[in-house]
């Protein structure tokens, strides 16, 4: 990117996505452009929301690729073999692990999720599964921005023997140089709200039984994103490491559901575009992957509601300088 289109899109940025904390762009596997905003630098780290999600998708195509899940058709009560079911609750049974994948499983809760009652929960992994099922259909698309995606933390931990944050380090976060140090559990909402607001928090959230949040709760800089972004746009290479395998990249990334309220493509916790796919999280923190341009865009937010599109600002204002 030249000068001039920097400063254009400072000025955008500054104007329009105001709580922008950070962004960098690599194309062809050079970082072209780092810039940050707010008081923030390179080792400012802040919370980004669903793009745990993403993050959770590559630990079970790693977890798959080491032979620790055998498949996705696996029901997902196989990995807790503890949890009794209530009667005439049957539909809970056949629920996949690629259901939970793919957002397709059903849950009980219709218009308004019981935050307040998951959040004070002990127990998330069993909290979302005591939500699962209801009327509706297994297959059919069913967004679950934080209650549900947590029962993918309690296979891993069941399936690896190990906890999602050891699991992630030893095997992702490590090789690729990102640094997520701590286990985070709130002792109140005030906790909660201030952590949403951090910007030098190094962490991922934890219930009580220490099983980490798989919708939320994670801590990254826009450097990190960048180079999951990166990993995958590698076809699962970090230098001359295989990280993860391109058959999980190549699955995870195209559609096995769609969103028809919005008409968007879904594949295993990434969203998928006519150019790439990308991680989405609120308040604009975003990981975004145009295979057909060699380019990578991470952008790190906090959040604020209504956040401007993102992705809007990648096509219109950050695509456009790489034709």
């Amino acid at each position: 990117m030249d000068q001039i289109k920097m400063k254009e899109l400072e000025q955008i940025i500054n104007s329009k996505y105001g709580n922008t904390t950070g962004i960098v762009i690599i194309k062809d596997g050079i970082v072209s452009y780092e810039k940050y905003f707010k008081g923030c630098t390179a080792n400012s780290r802040v919370h980004v929301y669903s793009v745990t999600k993403s993050v959770i998708s590559i630990l079970i195509g790693i977890a798959l690729d080491k032979g620790y899940i055998n498949n996705l058709e696996k029901k997902v009560l196989d990995y807790f073999p503890e949890y009794k079911v209530k009667r005439g609750e049957r539909k809970i049974q056949n629920i996949t692990l690629r259901d939970m994948l793919t957002m397709t499983a059903p849950y009980k809760y219709q218009l308004f999720a019981p935050y307040i009652k998951y959040f004070k929960s002990s127990d998330w992994v069993k909290f979302s599964l005591d939500l699962l099922g209801g009327r509706g259909k297994i297959g059919t698309f069913r967004y679950a921005p934080l209650i549900g995606p947590d029962i993918l933390s309690g296979i891993l931990v069941k399936a690896t023997g190990k906890s999602v944050l050891d699991f992630a380090a030893e095997n992702l976060f490590e090789p690729l140089g990102i640094k997520v140090e701590n286990n985070l559990l709130f002792n109140n909402k005030e906790e909660q709200i201030a952590f949403n607001q951090s910007t030098d928090i190094s962490g991922w959230v934890t219930d009580s039984a220490g099983i980490h949040a798989a919708g939320w709760g994670l801590t990254l800089t826009p450097m990190d994103m960048a180079k999951i972004g990166q990993l995958y746009l590698n076809g699962g290479m970090w230098g001359d490491r295989r990280i993860i395998s391109s058959k999980w990249i190549d699955d995870s990334t195209v559609e096995h559901s769609r969103w028809k309220k919005r008409n968007l493509p879904y594949g295993y916790l990434w969203w998928v575009n006519e150019d790439g796919y990308a991680a989405m999280g609120d308040g604009g923190n975003t990981i975004y992957v145009n295979t057909k341009k060699k380019l990578v865009v991470s952008t790190a937010a906090l959040f604020v509601p209504k956040a401007s599109d993102r992705i809007e600002l990648i096509k219109k204002n950050i695509e456009s300088a790489f034709e």
